[in-house]
């Protein structure tokens, strides 16, 4: 038995870890680590295959880290008798698309990122050319890297390509088709904010060749210490940094990138944020299909079901997590339901017409269809959700774990269940009927009028908390409330939600 240990690099689908030292931090992905993994999924690809000899695409974003670990990772497939396509800088999902469209009959690709997560950090994304591996798949390849498992098939070889520019085409045919113009944005400024991220690819290959006007655009030098801000849609720094460039450019939209482009956030010209509930409501706006069910996340707010059922369509929340709710989505198609989107509030959309890959440039170049179809009728893109109710309040309080914990999953479970008891002995709370994981619950107009779910984080020793009011100060109300039942619990640090009380 081997006494290496690699199954805490496991994240969710993903291998991740600490590539660079960093804040005290040893580094935990290091080359032997990357060496090992790589090896193991190609026997594990091998295994699924029935192929000895394997071709293998690989890209990485913009990380420091991404050189050595692309070297690790390029010797051990090599070793391992694969041939490999080198992508150098590219998106997370144009490395599955390459395996749909790009005519180089790859079994696997392998994307080096660690997406939204700070600069010292790094991982490892697998596909095939069914999709993103499940987590039951990446525990299997790490244990058997940890068994030193790995496919021996003499010496591969190495090619540097660059599938992008075929990536983008298919982006740039995908909306002048929908339009029925080669440059339906002509006339309009559109922003790219890329973070220093691997975005910025959309300007000059996307953006420019629809007419649209990019100048404003920035942050566009790929830069792995991120030095400006975070790559992240949902990072309120990013966000307000778009809405200056957008406000003092008098851009029409504004769009923003995590670091791998696998999500998306928009501003519009008056500086309004699209992305959360407006974003998913504004991307449903845009399909156009009967009886259609939507599959989201679980912390979607109430206006947004309530816009939903306005079209006709039905809203399933399910559990947090990007890759759960598109394996509900696609469950469900399964059994015969019409599910053409699955997206979370993260700005992670996918679409059924592309393979249920949640991919950002494809989510930014539908709406950009949208736009310009709005834009011939004289309207507005936001226009599409004028009607979609917005609450009073929305927040989130990330309640920690104190070092007194022992087993943070089997304690976060048991406030889960307590919580449960005391909402159904109050009349004052019920709970909330589609609860596919934590305690979702509404509170009374007296009590707060509104709702709040708690739920374990997917990846981390976290509870988060989030709340929605129809009223100023109804979060508060409620937060109160949930804090004289979880100070009772000393393995929880509650000083967030005293402090988003007080």
């Amino acid at each position: 038995m081997s006494n290496i240990s690699y199954r805490y690099l496991k994240s969710g689908t993903d291998v991740r870890g600490y590539a660079v030292a960093s804040g005290g931090h040893e580094v935990t992905l290091t080359s032997a680590a990357v060496y090992d993994i790589t090896g193991a999924f190609l026997k594990w690809l091998s295994q699924k295959t029935g192929k000895t000899r394997l071709k293998i695409a690989v890209g990485h974003d913009v990380r420091i880290s991404c050189p050595s670990i692309l070297l690790s990772l390029k010797y051990s497939a090599m070793n391992s008798g694969a041939d490999v396509l080198c992508c150098g800088l590219c998106s997370t999902p144009s490395m599955f698309m390459l395996l749909k469209n790009g005519g180089y009959d790859c079994d696997a690709s392998i994307m080096i990122t660690a997406s939204h997560l700070p600069f010292d950090r790094n991982g490892l994304k697998f596909f095939t050319p069914e999709g993103g591996l499940e987590g039951d798949d990446i525990s299997q390849i790490l244990e058997m890297a940890e068994n030193r498992e790995r496919l021996e098939g003499g010496k591969g070889s190495f090619k540097e390509i660059y599938y992008l520019d075929d990536y983008c085409r298919d982006l740039v045919n995908m909306v002048r088709n929908a339009c029925g113009s080669q440059t339906p944005l002509a006339g309009k400024r559109i922003i790219v904010d890329a973070g220093n991220g691997a975005g910025s690819f959309f300007t000059d290959k996307v953006l420019k060749p629809l007419g649209a006007d990019t100048t404003g655009s920035q942050f566009l030098e790929p830069d792995g210490t991120f030095p400006n801000h975070i790559p992240n849609p949902e990072d309120k720094q990013a966000i307000d940094s778009l809405k200056t460039a957008v406000l003092a450019t008098g851009a029409n939209l504004g769009i923003i990138f995590d670091t791998d482009v696998d999500r998306a956030g928009l501003v519009d010209n008056e500086g309004n944020e699209l992305n959360r509930n407006r974003l998913i409501a504004l991307t449903a706006a845009t399909l156009d299909d009967e009886k259609a069910s939507i599959v989201t996340d679980s912390v979607t707010s109430d206006g947004l079901r309530k816009f939903l059922a306005g079209r006709g369509y039905g809203h399933v929340r399910f559990k947090r997590g990007y890759k759960n709710v598109i394996d509900e989505a696609v469950r469900r198609n399964n059994l015969g339901e019409n599910c053409p989107l699955a997206m979370e509030t993260s700005g992670h959309a996918a679409f059924r017409d592309n393979y249920f890959l949640d991919d950002g440039a494809y989510l930014v170049c539908r709406l950009l269809i949208a736009m310009a179809k709005q834009a011939q009728k004289g309207e507005r893109l936001i226009s599409l959700i004028s009607d979609l109710e917005t609450p009073a309040e929305e927040s989130e309080v990330r309640i920690k774990f104190s070092p007194a914990s022992k087993n943070f999953r089997t304690e976060g479970q048991r406030v889960i269940d307590e919580l449960t008891h005391f909402f159904n002995l109050d009349k004052r709370i019920s709970v909330a009927p589609d609860n596919y994981e934590g305690v979702r619950v509404n509170f009374d107009e007296q009590s707060g009028n509104g709702w709040t779910l708690i739920r374990m984080s997917v990846h981390d020793p976290v509870m988060p908390i989030n709340f929605e009011s129809a009223v100023e100060g109804g979060n508060a109300k409620m937060a109160k409330y949930l804090l004289g039942i979880l100070r009772k619990f000393p393995f929880l640090d509650v000083s967030a939600l005293e402090k988003f009380i007080g």
